[in-house]
């Protein structure tokens, strides 16, 4: 498959990271000369108002030679959020104790017995 000028080989090595609606490709190919380069791609999907959907795709090419700094650099990106922001998932859209109510995004506590539906209307004029 031929791509902005770039021929996609034969996998050499393969490996998939599904996340959510996004999925990563980790995949070693082979250059015309013989030596190897990674492609990583990422893949998600979009779904129509149809039901119908399809797969937006972004890739990376990243030769041998960029290896060593691109794997300093992603460490410590990667680094200072975990230092800045720690581990826990503060994008509800990534929490699965989130609802969506009325296009806002109510937590759940799972220790309540109180569903979306039980809440009482509050008229604000009143007060």
């Amino acid at each position: 498959m031929e791509e902005k000028g770039f021929v996609d080989h034969e996998e050499i090595f393969s490996q998939v990271l599904r996340a959510g609606r996004r999925t990563y490709f980790f995949d070693v190919r082979e250059t015309k000369a013989g030596d190897y380069y990674l492609t990583i791609t990422e893949s998600k999907k979009f779904t129509h108002d149809d039901g119908s959907f399809h797969y937006k795709k972004h890739k990376i090419y990243l030769y041998k030679e960029d290896f060593h700094e691109f794997n300093d650099i992603l460490k410590k990106a990667t680094d200072f959020i975990l230092d800045e922001k720690g581990e826990e998932v503060i994008s509800e859209r990534h929490q699965k104790d989130y609802n969506k109510i009325n296009g806002e995004s109510v937590k759940m506590d799972e220790s309540s017995n109180s569903s979306p539906e039980s809440f009482t209307d509050v008229n604000f004029e009143d007060i």
